[in-house]
């Protein structure tokens, strides 16, 4: 039990390390070629780790080779267009100028449902607000709207909108983040100063978020009011 624990335990490691160097993704974002060897590293961990009689040797070494090749295919698709193209295909238009391109869809064999409902997650609701809808080499769906189906926005109006910057996490469960802190040009003690201005401790924090402007939202332990 205890190996197997282990051998769990050292393969999973792995299995990060290895996610980790083919670079940060989503799921929903993994081109073809990421796609493949995600699935292959997962089918390949499971045998040693199932398996006591197989040395973890055998799982270590296809999966350093699936992630080398990863790793060569990537910096290739970066040098050679061509090459991308070939991997990962290229954007197809569905909806061109707000017509749909019908023979574009049976290409990719999408139905009119599945087009709908990547519109609806964009929130678009009704066909005739599209001007172009492009399926990325991800699969993934991008909209543009037509111009007068476009909320209007502050340069639209002409306000003058204040930048306030970046916001992150400076406090998650009363422990106090340094890397957040330092992405909106923020230190710990420029945190600590402001908790001990609302007489808070840390461990009292359930979040604090903060941006570059000096702006900060605090909310307590147990509560669901906002301090700012």
């Amino acid at each position: 039990m205890l190996i197997s624990f282990l051998r769990a335990l050292i393969l999973y490691i792995v299995i990060i390390v290895a996610v980790r160097l083919m670079g940060k993704r989503q799921i929903s974002e993994l081109q073809t070629s990421e796609l493949v060897v995600t699935l292959l590293i997962s089918d390949i961990a499971a045998v040693p780790m199932q398996d006591t009689g197989q040395p973890l040797t055998s799982g270590f070494i296809p999966i350093a080779a699936l992630v080398l090749c990863e790793i060569v295919v990537s910096v290739w698709m970066l040098k050679s267009r061509k090459f991308r193209r070939l991997i990962c295909g290229k954007p197809i238009v569905v909806i061109n100028n707000g017509a749909i391109d019908q023979q574009e869809m049976k290409l990719l064999r999408m139905t009119t449902e599945d087009l709908f409902e990547q519109l609806r997650q964009k929130n678009v609701f009704s066909i005739q607000d599209v001007a172009y809808a492009i399926v990325e080499t991800n699969g993934t769906l991008s909209v543009i709207k037509k111009p007068g189906k476009n909320s209007p926005n502050a340069d639209d109006m002409g306000l003058m909108v204040p930048d306030t910057g970046i916001e992150t996490v400076v406090v998650t469960d009363g422990e106090i983040s340094e890397s957040g802190a330092a992405l909106c040009g923020k230190s710990r003690a420029w945190v600590e100063g402001v908790l001990r201005g609302k007489n808070l401790k840390t461990e009292q924090v359930f979040l604090m978020t903060a941006n570059t402007a000096g702006e900060f939202v605090i909310i307590k332990k147990g509560s669901k009011g906002v301090i700012t």
